[in-house]
């Protein structure tokens, strides 16, 4: 009894904008990442919210493989090399399982710092530490 491949069905291929939003939830996840950015261009801030998921994000797919790009807001106090490296782990993981593809690079961009919890402490008259 002989195999068939996949490739004797067709082939499966996945939009930018699939594997821009899988990217987009995936660095949402990790604590300290504020908010995605429009990137240099757009310049324009999306709060963490599912209004636009692939915002902040831009991806090359080709058939096997992808690159991905991310502009993001930090919040203010964390370790941005930890972060970086947590996002790169969690979009790679996310993107490779949901999809089959080859991640071969995540590169991360970071477009501000956000001071709005320290803002938010200073109005109350408490500091939080």
């Amino acid at each position: 009894m002989t195999q068939q491949s996949s490739e004797n069905y067709g082939k499966v291929t996945f939009a930018d904008e699939v594997v821009a939003i899988i990217a987009g939830v995936a660095a949402t996840e990790i604590p300290g990442v504020a908010a995605m950015s429009g990137g240099i261009a757009g310049g324009i801030v999306e709060r963490l919210g599912r209004k636009n998921l692939a915002k902040g994000v831009k991806v090359e797919v080709g058939e096997k493989e992808t690159a991905i790009d991310l502009f993001i807001i930090v919040e203010y106090g964390v370790r941005i090399p930890e972060i970086a490296w947590n996002i790169q782990e969690n979009v790679k993981k996310a993107v490779e399982n949901m999809t089959g593809l080859n991640v071969i690079e995540v590169n991360i961009h970071i477009q501000g710092v956000n001071f709005d919890k320290e803002s938010k402490t200073e109005e109350s008259g408490h500091k939080v530490r």
